[in-house]
């Protein structure tokens, strides 16, 4: 939720990093976000569960890696 909210204010991810245990926004606002970026018009409950299980692992292996690291890759790789 805290990357797709960033993302549809336009900021900057490159810099940003998950908040572990943080609250923002309210429940109605992440199902909101999550039903406009999953991709299927009328999406069943395990359709979003599965949407959001992928979306967090692909995040989550995009924060560890070092090549999605600004400050190792620098402006090299800027928006990718």
């Amino acid at each position: 939720f805290q990357y797709l909210k960033r993302f549809d204010q336009g900021c900057d991810l490159d810099t940003f990093w998950y908040e572990a245990l943080s609250v923002e926004g309210s429940p109605m606002e992440c199902l909101q976000l999550f039903l406009l970026h999953c991709g299927i018009m009328d999406p069943s409950w395990a359709e979003l569960r599965n949407f959001t299980w992928f979306l967090n692992i692909q995040l989550r292996d995009c924060e560890a890696s070092v090549f999605c690291n600004p400050d190792f890759v620098q402006d090299t790789l800027k928006g990718f």
